[in-house]
């Protein structure tokens, strides 16, 4: 039984089969240098906690949470990711479920004298890092989305600065813990080579809605009416990164049932691209090399 899809005043629904509106980011799996190095990075700077590891992987989750956000895979020898770029990620998004969670990590940031990007999109506010293999991370906090703005179908978002300070003082004094219960991964952005081929893919085979189109060289894709669970830019020249590069190895596509999985399954062969099904998930590769593994989850 196909599950329930939005009419919405705002985004471009593809003209074929259309995702759900439940559909959300599930894990990204991520190849990099040193196990530890990482382990270390994430757990006391991120915030997530220990799920499970062997010698050379292992499992990140939120602090009162089961759902396994970042998968390492340490491949010794790999280089870091070149500063002008790859196709591939750009950043992986944690999701902090308020503001007030937002402030804490801020603080703690501050505290260990890590110094962020950030950025006001609008529709979130987002704080920027890289570990140490050079790859990609935002953690953010949503707006209600009874505040986004929309025009002419297509949702209003920018990067403009962030008062730091600000988001600071939502934490009301009360210290950092770790990622708290309630955090999810939120939304993937990757580097790729097209535009026009990004929503051949991501629209028209795998059945996202276009949500914001205005960015330069860039698109970005929703199911359900949240802003965006998957954002494509060309602002890289390439290429895709290679097995001897630190990278994301891929990211999952989270689906309310197996129905909905099996139809975005007929829909991507449909379009034209390959999938590799294993029984439980499917994945697709994307026309730059990033895999996407969709399941009901």
């Amino acid at each position: 039984m196909a599950g329930p899809r939005s009419s919405l005043a705002y985004g471009i629904p593809p003209t074929g089969y259309r995702l759900a509106d439940a559909t959300h980011v599930g894990g990204v799996r991520l190849q990099v240098r040193d196990l530890q190095r990482s382990l270390d990075y994430y757990t006391q700077v991120i915030g997530l906690r220990l799920a499970g590891r062997d010698a050379s992987t292992a499992s990140l989750a939120a602090h009162g949470g089961d759902r396994i956000l970042v998968r390492l895979h340490a491949r010794p020898g790999v280089l870091p990711v070149p500063r002008r770029g790859v196709f591939g990620l750009y950043h992986f998004a944690i999701l902090l479920p308020d503001r007030a969670a937002l402030g804490r990590f801020v603080t703690h940031l501050a505290a260990i004298d890590v110094r962020p990007g950030a950025a006001d999109h609008l529709v979130s506010e987002a704080v920027y890092l890289t570990d140490p293999d050079g790859l990609g991370i935002e953690v953010y906090c949503d707006r209600p989305r009874d505040t986004w703005r929309h025009a002419t179908r297509e949702l209003a978002m920018a990067t403009e600065p962030l008062d730091l300070a600000a988001v600071a003082t939502a934490a009301l004094g009360e210290a950092w813990t770790g990622a708290p219960a309630g955090t999810t991964m939120g939304h993937l952005h990757l580097h790729v080579g097209d535009i026009d081929e990004a929503r051949r893919f991501f629209q028209g085979a795998l059945g996202f809605d276009v949500t914001v189109w205005s960015y330069p060289g860039a698109l970005f894709f929703s199911a359900g009416g949240y802003h965006h669970h998957l954002g494509a830019n060309t602002w890289v020249p390439g290429p895709a990164a290679t097995d001897e590069q630190a990278r994301l190895l891929d990211w999952e596509l989270l689906l309310p049932s197996d129905e909905e999985a099996a139809a975005a399954a007929r829909s991507v062969v449909a379009a034209g691209y390959h999938i590799e099904p294993d029984g439980v998930a499917w994945t697709a590769v994307d026309p730059w090399g990033t895999r996407v593994v969709v399941r009901a989850g």
